[in-house]
């Protein structure tokens, strides 16, 4: 497996698309700019009291999540493997006179990069796809934290990946595997969840299968313990192009499958 060449691939797909996101009305940069925190209801309710903790947030895109966390109190350090992502989060940062920390990394070299340890790592919404091996992520969420820390996950369901969801989709069926294979799954897209109409030109992507089992196992054998683990029936993207999205923001179906899961684990 190509892994080195699968990430290069989806970086270029991932620089390519920060200039597109932050003009985007999708992530409203403007709203967030004049104080908006851009967090959703769920994450911030099940983080709970963050004023004064340290956070690691992986896979931090642009950074605006990141600033959101500092926004609520905390002490931040983000972290994405994309040069365009964090120049531009330090552009965001520099700009509103925030103090966020972002660091320019794969995450499985951070710690060669970083020698701090947290009492909240963080990610949410579209990342583990992007993960070749979630055995050994799971080994670098537990080396950040500190001892009684916690890791906090809020994210798309894999059962929901299962189904169709190209542009021509009109109701949910079965095209992906659940169950993690060795090779990853390879797009052709153009556009961005973001933009769908934006015009690209890295529109390749590898993108990698964990199913739940894969993603608690890969926790518990890191020395994490599960605290809770809730099953959503709305996301906070169009992940299909039916999808309503109702006055709280957030998306929905119809059909009754799970769209998002959040998770909590404390290292013992």
């Amino acid at each position: 497996m190509d892994t080195e060449k699968y990430l290069n691939t989806n970086k270029a797909h991932w620089n390519e698309r920060v200039s597109i996101h932050r003009k985007s009305e999708f992530y409203s940069l403007d709203k967030f700019k004049r104080g908006v925190n851009q967090l959703h209801s769920l994450e911030r309710e099940e983080l709970g009291d963050i004023r004064g903790k340290s956070v690691l947030h992986l896979q931090c895109h642009f950074g605006m999540d990141s600033l959101s966390l500092e926004m609520l109190g905390a002490d931040v350090t983000g972290v994405d493997f994309s040069e365009e992502a964090i120049k531009t989060a330090d552009e965001i940062r520099d700009g509103l006179g925030m103090k966020a920390e972002f660091i320019l990394s794969d995450i499985y070299a951070l710690p060669e990069k970083l020698d701090k340890k947290y009492d909240i790592v963080y990610c949410s919404y579209g990342v583990l796809i992007w993960l070749p091996d979630i055995t050994k992520w799971a080994k670098i969420v537990s080396h950040f934290l500190k001892e009684g820390g916690f890791f906090y996950i809020a994210e798309g369901h894999p059962l929901s990946y299962v189904f169709d969801n190209s542009s021509g989709a009109n109701k949910l069926e079965v095209v992906y595997p659940y169950f993690s294979k060795k090779e990853p799954l390879r797009f052709d897209e153009e556009g961005t969840y973001a933009e769908k109409n934006a015009k690209t030109l890295n529109n390749v992507t590898y993108e990698w299968i964990h199913s739940l089992s894969d993603i608690f196992m890969s926790l518990i054998n890191a020395g994490l313990k599960i605290e809770f683990f809730h099953e959503h029936r709305f996301t906070v993207w169009q992940q299909f192009p039916w999808m309503k999205k109702g006055e709280d923001g957030y998306y929905r179906i119809d059909e009754d499958i799970p769209l998002l899961f959040s998770l909590k684990a404390v290292k013992t």
